[in-house]
């Protein structure tokens, strides 16, 4: 199956952001099989297995809303609505299959350009 340049691009996009993201590959694996909210995320025993470094509940909603608007992620809906649980989309399966073992980190300056662009969309 052929990509559209459309689909490149946004396997590009996502790829960058997710390089500086603090999600190990252990997180997306964790959120393609179950949703999992921000609260749920940081009480897990195994929390800074999935992380690769500390954050509070509301820096992982930030996160989440992040990779929600990149199409990383989605809300989880149930009987009544959206939740405040999140899965694995099929981009973002796409994305963390290219890479065979962890995520590779990017470096500070690709970071701070990415927090700056991640900002700056904001209105």
């Amino acid at each position: 199956m052929t990509q559209t340049m459309l689909e490149r691009k946004a396997i590009e996009r996502a790829s960058r952001s997710v390089k500086c993201l603090p999600f190990r590959r252990l997180f997306y694996q964790r959120v393609g099989e179950n949703a999992m909210s921000s609260k749920e995320l940081v009480e897990r025993e195994d929390w800074k297995e999935l992380v690769f470094v500390p954050f509070g509940k509301e820096r992982a909603e930030e996160h989440f809303e992040w990779m929600i608007k990149l199409g990383i992620l989605r809300r989880e809906v149930d009987g009544q609505g959206l939740t405040n649980r999140i899965k694995l989309t099929p981009l973002g399966g796409t994305v963390i299959r290219q890479w065979k073992g962890e995520i590779p980190r990017s470096g500070i300056r690709e970071r701070i350009k990415e927090n700056f662009f991640r900002h700056s969309l904001r209105v």
